[in-house]
């Protein structure tokens, strides 16, 4: 297919998404600070903690009002102890038993939270195999078995993980999330296969295996990511045996998208071919998420270009954020920052996280400054992007570098295993749940354009204007030890308006006709909206 015609089925497809997104009348939230601050329905109640009635989310408007909650399913809740076998749960590279079932049944605190999509862990059959590998300083240096509990070494692509469930489960959890609003995203991976995998061994695959040991910083296409056996992916049968392993699971099941793994490590013709067959095969709107390690707005081009994705991870984004929360360079800077994250090509996604699978803990990063971190989230809630929430991020689960960082996840009370009894910050919690609202509530923090309007020290101020609704609101970050205060012009509009802090309604602002005095406590956030008087 020419691009030409790929990237107007393109357009065609943003179009359809977009169509009513003026149309959305969305309600003020005034003089209830964060914490009155609600987007979903549902009461709490019993073990679960919520009561017989699903929690239904309001649906997302498109993809740039999303909010993508990341689960590794193994470390998330055990639905089926049918399906434990060699689970090790003291082991942190063991099976610790969450499945399917088991997120099936806890999708309320998911959508209670406010999320709008699930990115789960890929689902193939993993080999039965565990290299012996090196534990790290928070695992007292101790050696341990790996296993493929976080699906990333196939054995069989065409076969479900029997750990995690079968099919009928994973069509069953698409069902049950589409019901309370929530999208779903699976995971799949193209590049490679697990280690000794019926792919190195079984004739019927004779040549589907690069041999050749190649450095990844010397050709990223055909090297061994991590020495794993790496698919030979510009053959015809190759791509079509993968090509319809992945796509025709998403035909049977009904999911909404898929998280790409390793995307610069296959080439861009298969991207393309991939994209066609989405959308031809399960939907014009189906969601692509990648993976290019290293991506930002100017890396992730390359892929946005001839419309390969829909979206890249922004890894720029929590490092940065962890360094000028931390005191490290100017506040200038850190805006000159946020601002160049806009340069994303129109149509497409940053997809900007705080923790990952792959990298260390963001709280752990932060010395475990609670506080810090709470800065983090708000700049993460109130910036251009699709946030990503790493399972348990949002109660201070624990962990910091790998293999750490895959803890399970904290239910505190609640008996569901593997992370029953594991304590939970109840109100970092509260405190995503009200920016999530917050959010979702005003379309300018999600597409809204960006304008810093102070950045004296430790005080940084800027503006989010919806381009479609015309709605602006203004963020004020204190990253200082100190209260910190700016006077900023007031939003055209905002003269005949009184001016409400979302964050915290008891304070408002001073203004007159044509300014405001915003002040700040240290390593603190306020949100500013207007209201009619």
């Amino acid at each position: 297919m020419q691009n030409n015609t790929r990237m107007e089925r393109a357009r065609n497809a943003r179009s359809r998404r977009n169509k009513h997104a003026g149309r959305w009348v969305l309600p003020a939230l005034l003089g209830l600070g964060l914490a009155g601050c609600a987007g979903s329905t549902g009461q709490p109640g019993g073990d679960a903690g919520y009561g017989a009635a699903p929690v239904v989310i309001t649906p997302q408007r498109d993809w740039s009002d999303a909010i993508i909650y990341f689960v590794i399913l193994d470390r998330f809740a055990d639905g089926d102890s049918g399906n434990n076998a060699n689970v090790q749960r003291r082991n942190p590279g063991g099976y610790h038993g969450g499945d399917l079932k088991g997120l099936t049944s806890q999708l309320d605190e998911i959508a209670d939270l406010g999320a709008t999509a699930i990115w789960i862990t890929p689902v193939p059959l993993q080999v039965d195999f565990a290299p012996i590998v090196p534990g790290m300083p928070e695992t007292n240096g101790q050696f341990f078995e790996h296993w493929g509990f976080h699906g990333y070494w196939a054995e069989d692509f065409t076969r479900m993980e029997p750990h995690f469930g079968t099919e009928a489960d994973l069509a069953a959890l698409v069902a049950a999330a589409h019901q309370r609003g929530i999208k779903v995203l699976l995971d799949v991976v193209y590049n490679h296969a697990g280690y000794g995998s019926q792919y190195e061994t079984d004739p019927r695959f004779s040549g589907w295996i690069r041999k050749k040991p190649v450095d990844c910083a010397a050709d990223p296409l055909t090297c061994q990511v991590g020495g794993l056996p790496d698919f030979d992916t510009g053959r015809d049968d190759v791509r079509k045996y993968l090509l319809d392993a992945n796509i025709g699971l998403a035909e049977r099941t009904g999911l909404d998208g898929f998280r790409l793994d390793t995307v610069k490590h296959v080439e861009h013709d298969f991207w393309q071919l991939h994209r066609d067959q989405t959308r031809t095969r399960v939907s014009e709107d189906f969601f692509l998420l990648g993976e290019v390690w290293g991506g930002d707005a100017r890396v992730l081009d390359e892929w946005f270009e001839n419309d390969e994705m829909d979206s890249g991870f922004d890894f720029s984004f929590s490092g940065s954020c962890q360094s000028w929360v931390k005191g490290r360079g100017r506040t200038i800077a850190y805006a000159s920052y946020l601002s160049k994250r806009h340069r994303v090509r129109d149509g497409y996604h940053l997809a900007h996280y705080l923790s990952s699978h792959d990298e260390t803990m963001a709280l752990h990063l932060l010395e475990n400054d609670i506080d810090r971190f709470r800065v983090c989230v708000a700049l993460q809630m109130t910036t251009l992007g699709i946030p990503v929430i790493y399972y348990g991020e949002e109660v201070a689960r624990g962990g910091g570098a790998w293999p750490t960082n895959r803890k399970d996840m904290p239910w505190g009370s609640r008996n569901i295993k593997p992370g029953a009894g594991v304590a939970r910050d109840e109100s970092l919690r509260g405190y995503y749940k009200n920016l999530i609202a917050l959010r979702r509530s005003h379309p300018a923090l999600s597409r809204g354009d960006y304008e810093a309007l102070s950045t004296d020290g430790d005080l940084l101020v800027f503006r989010r204007t919806d381009p479609i609704g015309g709605g602006t609101v203004i963020v004020a970050v204190n990253r200082g030890s100190e209260a910190a205060t700016a006077t900023v012009d007031l939003p055209a509009g905002w003269q005949d308006e009184v001016v409400i802090s979302e964050v915290n309604s008891s304070a408002q602002p001073a203004t007159d006709a044509n300014r405001m005095e915003i002040s700040v406590p240290p390593v603190q956030v306020r949100i500013f909206v207007a209201a009619k008087r």
